[in-house]
Parts: C-alpha cells; sequence; structure tokens
C-alpha cells in the first residue's frame, strides 16, 4: 500500500484535511526530529563524550507537539514565503490545533506512535498563525522557546 492509500484511510474518518495537509505534517514531524538529533549531537560533543556523540544517533527521537509546531512554521515560511497562510488554509491548516489534529488521526490510526505524556493540548495555542506565517522580518522568531520542553 502507498502513501496516498494508507492517508486515505485516515482522511475517509476525518475530511477536514488533505493529503497535502497530511505529507505537509509528516515533512514537519520529519524535520522537528532531524533537528532534535542534531542538537544531542552536538552537546554531546560539546561535552568532549565520544561514546554519548556516537549513542546519540541511538537517542529518543520523540518530538513534542510544541516542536512540530514551530517545525511546521519553518518548512512554511521556507517553501511558501508570502503565500504560506493561504496555501496551509486550502489544506485545511489554520492553527497549531489542526496540525495536533493530524498528528492525533495518525497515533489513531497507528501510523504514529506517543508516549504517555504526550497529549493532544500540546499543539493548542502553540502561535498564533496569522501573526507567525507572515514572511519576512515582521515574523515572530520562537525558536528559542521551542526547544524548552
Amino acid at each position: 500500500m502507498n502513501f496516498r492509500d494508507e492517508i486515505g484511510r485516515v482522511i475517509a474518518k476525518d475530511p477536514r484535511y488533505s493529503l497535502e495537509a497530511y505529507a505537509f505534517v509528516l515533512e514537519s514531524l520529519h524535520l522537528a526530529r532531524n533537528r532534535k538529533l542534531r542538537t544531542i549531537r552536538r552537546n554531546a560533543r560539546r561535552r568532549g563524550s565520544r561514546t554519548t556523540a556516537r549513542g546519540a544517533v541511538a537517542a529518543s527521537a520523540h518530538v513534542s507537539g510544541r516542536q512540530v509546531c514551530h517545525a511546521a512554521r519553518r518548512l512554511a515560511l521556507r517553501q511558501y514565503g508570502m503565500m504560506a497562510i493561504p496555501v496551509l488554509e486550502r489544506w485545511g491548516l489554520r492553527s497549531t490545533s489542526d496540525i495536533g489534529e493530524i498528528i492525533y488521526n495518525l497515533i489513531a490510526s497507528g501510523d504514529l506512535d506517543k508516549t504517555p505524556e504526550d497529549r493532544r493540548e500540546d499543539f493548542n495555542d502553540v502561535f498564533d498563525f496569522e501573526a507567525a506565517l507572515r514572511a519576512g522580518p515582521t515574523a515572530p522568531n520562537d525558536d528559542h522557546r521551542e526547544n524548552e520542553d
């Protein structure tokens, strides 16, 4: 079964979001995981622990709802710039809560896993889409806060 067919089953249960929205959120999740692993490796190297640096690759790639949302923000601005808001809205993504809905639809379908600490509410009001997705220097930079988790 290919990606379209697998996600098609999920979309049939919740048609609010397009196939593109699911692909976008999954790419955001992937980017958030990669960013976390790079941070773990960098921190291990700074401590001078070669063993820890190598072991960091095997470390948990679990990311928080907040981290996924900030990765989605960066991805949207990088890929769509000024058009980020209308593109995401066309796919059904109008808030960080929508990102959480997609993640939890994928958890319910068995396509993603969660930890006992994860909550659907972790995605609520992470940032204001309208303000955060304005391209250019007026877009807020919350990168310093996203790794608080």
